[in-house]
């Protein structure tokens, strides 16, 4: 059957967004089909703009580490530190080093400014986030800064009594970080510390010091202010999360990489839902993170399966999560060339003028009929083409004609 894409498909804007969607969604997710592409970087800082400045947007969260994070939000919301701090330190996986997230952090530190010069209340600031635990491909981080920080909260509001350890307690629990950090755990999982005695009793005590944060959450309200609130949240969530994933790493069952992979997502999806609750979020990240269908891969212990974290947050938010997936038609300077016509991108690169476009990816799936194209293939590992059985599944689709060399 023809299809006239002009009927499903528009130029790339907020407007588009907003026309393509029903409602305002409380966390828009923005998929990549490959990372380290400053091309799709400054697609979503235009984006990001738009919404602000159209929509009502005031944070962005990318899949970068969570803690490290909080550097860049200091910086985009007080000044504190220096942008060239809050780029090298501010970001996990050597993203700091991306022009377009420079460009990113610098115009969102400019619009805060301008609201603290006019007046404007605290809640018109821009916020900035991590919603990636603090995970490398390498290793897991050490829970030391969230368990100690998570504590000293408790301690400096609450009657020592009630804390179920001391810090000096919690220090020689945690031993050299050194022993949580080791690159060679997570291959093998007998270099894990994750279910060691003192790993079992840290668990214990995370749970126990979260349990006490609900517990006292009528006077800690009233004795902290709502940042120092939601930082603390953030470092009980990230303690427990990583203290179960270094527990996965030492699973030596066939089971280990899908708990893993899980136990990731489960972190993700946690700090996703913990930022929709100040306003709708945008949020950017690899297409795989946002997908609803279950995600399966083979890795060297063999086939792995998980809910992806927008898997887990559409399960929670239903209607008020929406996910663009974005394709690409070339990447030539990775080998990625004009794609074969019988396939999603090669029907959109041959059918579509202009750079980036917003297709409107069920009624695309609508017209195309099942079974669905074959998906596209390519030689480099670092993209992934879109699968058109997820089609269905989007809630539109970008599409980003030629990606220049960065």
């Amino acid at each position: 059957m023809p299809i006239d894409l002009k009927e499903i498909a528009a130029p790339l804007d907020a407007a588009a967004v907003s026309r393509l969607l029903p409602h305002r969604p409380r966390l828009l997710a923005l998929g990549e089909p490959t990372h380290g592409e400053d091309a799709l970087l400054r697609l979503r800082n235009a984006l990001f703009r738009r919404l602000v400045e159209e929509h009502g947007y005031r944070t962005i969260t990318l899949e970068t580490d969570c803690l490290a994070g909080l550097l860049v939000d200091a910086y985009v919301t007080s000044g504190t530190g220096t942008l060239d701090a809050a780029l090298e330190h501010g970001f996990s996986h050597g993203w700091g080093a991306s022009a377009a997230n420079r460009d990113l952090v610098r115009w969102m530190r400019a619009y805060n400014a301008r609201a603290e010069e006019e007046g404007r209340p605290a809640a018109d600031r821009l916020h900035f986030a991590g919603f990636d635990g603090p995970l490398e491909i390498t290793h897991a981080a050490s829970p030391r800064p969230c368990l100690t920080a998570l504590h000293a909260h408790l301690a400096a509001h609450l009657d020592p009594a009630l804390l179920p350890c001391t810090a000096e307690e919690l220090d020689a629990l945690l031993g050299e970080d050194d022993r949580w950090t080791e690159p060679a755990a997570m291959t093998d999982p007998a270099r894990s510390c994750g279910r060691s005695a003192e790993a079992a009793r840290l668990r214990l005590l995370a749970d126990d010091l979260t349990a006490l944060l609900d517990e006292q959450e009528p006077h800690l309200r009233a004795a902290a202010p709502p940042g120092e609130r939601e930082t603390v949240r953030l470092h009980a969530r990230t303690a427990t999360g990583l203290l179960r994933y270094h527990r996965a790493m030492a699973d030596p069952s066939p089971a280990r990489m899908s708990r893993l992979c899980a136990q990731r997502a489960l972190m993700m999806a946690e700090n996703l839902l913990a930022l929709t609750a100040r306003g709708p979020v945008l949020a950017h990240a690899q297409n795989a993170h946002f997908q609803r269908p279950k995600s399966a891969m083979r890795m060297w212990q063999g086939p792995v399966e998980w809910w992806s974290a927008g898997a887990l947050v559409s399960a929670r938010l239903g209607e008020e999560y929406a996910f663009l997936a974005t394709a690409l038609g070339t990447l030539r300077h990775q080998g990625v060339d004009t794609p074969p016509p019988d396939t999603v991108e090669g029907l959109l690169y041959a059918g579509l003028a202009g750079e980036s476009h917003l297709v409107d990816a069920r009624r695309l799936a609508a017209v195309l009929g099942d079974p669905p194209p074959a998906p596209r293939t390519s030689a480099w590992f670092g993209y992934a083409p879109l699968d058109p059985a997820h089609l269905p599944h989007l809630d539109g689709l970008v599409l980003l004609k030629d990606v220049p060399e960065s």
